[in-house]
């Protein structure tokens, strides 16, 4: 039987080092940070415990109207009718009444921007027929999204017992924003919007960070939310580079506390992590030994670049392995999965692990490729029988 190798890389990767990065004491009472380039999870606290989302839970509704323009169910420019329900909205409005015909662009920009509960309201009915209904949509499509921690009673995050989301669920959502809905996504970083030049004491975007001009980084989204049982919270997003980051807060104390924790969540994780190239698509990382084979190796190769998120500082190493099952027996073909790279990095709870694949074909061995190792088989067999 192939024996299971472990193989200590010695290439460049054994050079590269860090230090668990500097936990991050947030005052939230709940939040999740999310790498989104690298897939990576900076930051947990009570991230999967429901609770009440205030505004941020606006996400799901626009979601849901982001599908639907992408499913041609609805265009930009269509209109909805506005109910007196919708218009005796209190809270954030964008001070609808029932004399208006909103365009969905329109309502978008009153959702994202104002905060417009009536907005909320008037997409709900004019995809679902009322409220109610629209609300189990929405949670019926937080379900298929793998968002388990999520429960929707209406459209707009107003206090009920019923609507309650995870931090983590709305990382979820807004990664799904971002990622699925591009054409769509700059209008979260929309400063100011004034439907009819109504409401110019609530013209402008509440999240805070989109009016802090970082030398290096800039956030373009998403969604802030208040009341009194949620406390203030924030889904954000910021860009440095090539990387993107989510954040979800919730339960500060103050529009300026939050505003505060926002921009130190964003700072610490864009100082404290930094992407690293360990390696490019291609190249050869180590040799697998070819029983029977023409070959007596074949190079491992990973198939796609290796990049990935690690701490800043440099103090221990990061331990790079491959392991493979050896020797591996012929044919391989070229692309086939021979072994694993396995980086074991600090900070981090679960090492990652890379396929390997072989770099070329290597074809069965003829008759006398055979013969020589039956014969080396049987010469290490009379070896240890002697006791050599």
């Amino acid at each position: 039987m192939p024996l299971i190798l472990r193989l200590i890389a010695l290439f460049a990767l054994t050079l590269l080092t860090a230090l668990p990065a500097r936990a991050f004491e947030t005052r939230a009472t709940a939040a999740w940070v999310y790498d989104l380039t690298s897939h990576t999870v900076l930051l947990e606290k009570n991230a999967d415990i429901p609770l009440p989302p205030a505004s941020m839970s606006k996400l799901m509704t626009i979601n849901l109207l982001f599908e639907a323009l992408e499913e041609g169910r609805v265009t930009p420019s269509t209109t909805f009718a506005v109910s007196p329900r919708a218009q005796a909205m209190g809270g954030s409005t964008m001070f609808l009444n029932t004399s208006d015909r909103p365009s969905v662009d329109e309502l978008l920009h009153g959702i994202i921007v104002n905060s417009g509960n009536d907005a909320c309201v008037v997409v709900a009915e004019g995809l679902a027929g009322s409220e109610d209904a629209f609300a189990r949509m929405m949670t019926d499509r937080a379900r298929a999204l793998g968002m388990n921690n999520s429960m929707f009673a209406n459209a707009s995050g107003w206090p009920h017992p019923g609507q309650r989301m995870s931090m983590h669920d709305l990382g979820i959502l807004a990664a799904r924003l971002i990622g699925k809905f591009p054409q769509y996504y700059p209008i979260f970083a929309t400063q100011t919007f004034n439907y009819k030049d109504r409401a110019p004491a609530n013209s402008q975007n509440r999240n805070p960070l989109l009016k802090i001009k970082a030398a290096d980084w800039f956030a373009d989204g998403l969604k802030t939310g208040h009341t009194e049982e949620a406390g203030y919270g924030l889904v954000g997003s910021a860009v440095m580079g090539d990387r993107r980051i989510i954040f979800v807060i919730s339960g500060l104390g103050s529009e300026a506390e939050r505003a505060q924790e926002a921009e130190a969540i964003a700072n610490w994780a864009f100082r404290q992590f930094v992407l690293k190239d360990f390696a490019k698509a291609g190249t050869r990382l180590a040799e697998a030994p070819i029983w029977l084979g023409q070959a007596q190796t074949v190079g491992l190769i990973p198939a796609e670049d290796i990049r990935l998120l690690i701490p800043a500082a440099a103090q221990y190493d990061v331990k790079a392995e491959v392991v493979l099952n050896a020797p591996l027996p012929a044919p391989i073909a070229k692309g086939d999965t021979a072994g694993d790279l396995i980086l074991h990095i600090p900070g981090f709870d679960e090492a990652k692990r890379i396929p390997l694949i072989a770099e070329a074909d290597v074809a069965k061995g003829g008759f006398m490729i055979r013969v020589k190792a039956a014969a080396r088989r049987l010469f290490k067999q009379a070896l240890i029988a002697a006791g050599v």
